[in-house]
């Protein structure tokens, strides 16, 4: 049976886009389905892993700029070029 260390490796390294064997993935399983505190660290990374693709994308996003009507952009323009 894996240890706990183990197991928290082989749950980061298949996160991260590692293939595990079929041996390492039913031996991990085995491991989540006994063990409460690696099965809340797998739960706790998976939160992290879609928690940081969020944050991610909302930024990318953001750095395109807001999305402005065509006439909010000439009134922003208006008041930028007048100085008040």
């Amino acid at each position: 049976m894996l240890s706990c260390k183990e197991v928290t490796r082989l749950v980061s390294d298949s996160m991260d886009n590692s293939k595990l064997t079929i041996w390492q993935r039913m031996q991990v399983r085995l491991h989540l389905l006994m063990c409460s505190l690696c099965s809340r660290f797998r739960k706790q990374a998976e939160f992290l892993r879609l928690a940081a693709r969020k944050h991610t994308s909302a930024n990318e996003d953001s750095a395109k700029g807001p999305n402005l009507s065509e006439d909010a952009r000439e009134r922003i323009k208006k008041v930028l070029r007048s100085g008040s």
